[in-house]
């Protein structure tokens, strides 16, 4: 629900003047970011019209067929870098005109989650470019609202909020914003971005040659670059970046971490995340054979898949706890590997320099050692665990003029830690990607007979 956003976003904000003991007069700025594609509509006088459709919901498989039948799916890339899928934004506000058209009549905004709160913070309705080509609605080339993607859908263009760069300002905390959180009325809100963009600024990938891998809820591999990509069969996402004059492409597994969540509160409910991790410890690489598909809600990159299923597959009577849980940790790495493998290599080998891993999952030694070992690349690890929210604290603070650009402000603030060599596992985890990756097309016309 929208108004629990800003109910949380109003407790976060205190929380942090209050343990900060800042006076918030000398808060120079803030920041935003948030889950990307969620679709938020509101009517003319600003009231939300219905619960919010997340990034993760998969219900728009009709109307994703009929973006791509009245753009034509290579047309559709050429313009937004992206094929429609069904975690995007467009596809959502079609089918909410097909189901609810009683709701539809009343729309007059279309904002995505975390802009829902700058609305409330400033008044006005604003959105990031970065998140902004998430909605499958910009023009990639020229950072704007696609008139002709609009014009094909018949989505009005009024109802779209101005755009911005992630280092601009986008209006000021109002006074009945500053009663409600603490923070000073005229404070600037800043662009930001959304939560992947963000996140890759807050592990300082803002120029071509660093990788950031996020090991969050979804799994991430992101690298930026210097014009606008295209990737003619639309495996990976194509987006501009918070960064000015910058974009990025993008591979995306819905449930990495969220695999680990599953096994956990599905199979394992009594037990931590550290004891499931400690556990795995006792299965060899390889998990004697166990492998684990991550497909629990369909799957994006590179297999564009809604009806995709997981699964564990060579289950045997010799296998327990132990296999089980390293299976997972092990097929959200071979899954990452399908989207690494697909970035890497619109990078020259002298050029990606770096490959950062950030997120929840990656506080675990061993995680991160599997996924060294199946990439076979060197895992810097990083200090800051929140990229995304760091990163959003850096675009308010280069829009504040604290630092000049995004390149200063990373420079000076992300510290690298210890770097994750490829063990002589790597050579196992080779032989069994190669049989990983037989495993979906042996089973798609199952999952989509399931899934019928």
């Amino acid at each position: 629900s929208p108004s629990l956003w800003w109910d949380g976003a109003i407790v976060s904000i205190r929380e942090v003047i209050a343990k900060t003991g800042i006076d918030p007069a000398e808060i120079a700025g803030v920041g935003l970011t948030g889950q990307m594609h969620g679709l938020v509509l509101l009517d003319g006088e600003g009231n939300v019209l219905r619960p919010s459709i997340l990034w993760n919901d998969q219900r728009t498989a009709a109307q994703c067929d009929e973006i791509r039948a009245r753009l034509g799916k290579a047309r559709l890339i050429e313009l937004t870098g992206n094929d429609a899928l069904t975690g995007f934004t467009a596809p959502k506000i079609l089918w909410v005109r097909d189901n609810e058209p009683e709701v539809y009549a009343r729309v007059r905004h279309i904002l995505l989650p975390k802009d829902y709160v700058r609305y409330q913070l400033t008044g006005k309705p604003g959105m990031d470019v970065a998140d902004g080509a998430g909605t499958i609605l910009i023009d990639l080339r020229t950072r704007s609202w696609s008139a002709d993607v609009l014009d094909a859908l018949g989505i009005p263009h009024e109802w779209l909020p101005p755009l911005y760069e992630g280092p601009e300002i986008t209006g000021h905390i109002t006074a009945a914003a500053a009663a409600a959180t603490g923070l000073k009325e005229g404070t600037p809100i800043m662009a930001g971005g959304g939560d992947q963009a963000a996140q890759a600024v807050g592990v300082g990938a803002v120029r071509e040659g660093i990788i950031a891998l996020t090991l969050g809820t979804s799994g991430v591999v992101f690298g930026s670059v210097d014009k606008p990509f295209f990737e003619p069969e639309g495996r990976l996402h194509a987006f501009c970046h918070s960064a000015p004059a910058t974009w990025h492409l993008m591979g995306v597994m819905l449930a990495a971490a969220g695999s680990l969540s599953w096994l956990k509160e599905q199979v394992f409910p009594t037990q931590s995340f550290d004891d499931l991790t400690r556990s795995a410890k006792a299965a060899p690489a390889g998990s004697d054979g166990l492998f684990f598909l991550p497909y629990l809600t369909g799957e994006r990159t590179p297999h564009a898949d809604p009806l995709a299923r997981g699964g564990f597959i060579g289950l045997t009577a010799r296998h327990g706890q132990a296999h089980m849980v390293r299976a997972v940790l092990e097929g959200v790495g071979f899954a990452l590997r399908d989207s690494y493998e697909l970035v890497a290599r619109h990078f020259p080998s002298e050029q990606a320099t770096e490959l950062r891993i950030t997120g929840g999952g990656a506080r675990s030694q061993l995680w991160n050692q599997v996924i060294a070992d199946i990439l076979n690349t060197p895992l810097t690890t990083l200090r800051v665990e929140e990229g995304a929210a760091y990163g959003a604290a850096l675009l308010g603070g280069v829009a504040a003029g604290v630092w000049s650009s995004l390149e200063e402000a990373t420079a000076e603030t992300i510290h690298p830690g210890p770097v994750v060599q490829p063990s002589k596992d790597r050579t196992l985890y080779e032989d069994r990607y190669a049989l990983y990756r037989q495993l979906y097309p042996a089973l798609r016309e199952t999952f989509h007979r399931l899934g019928s």
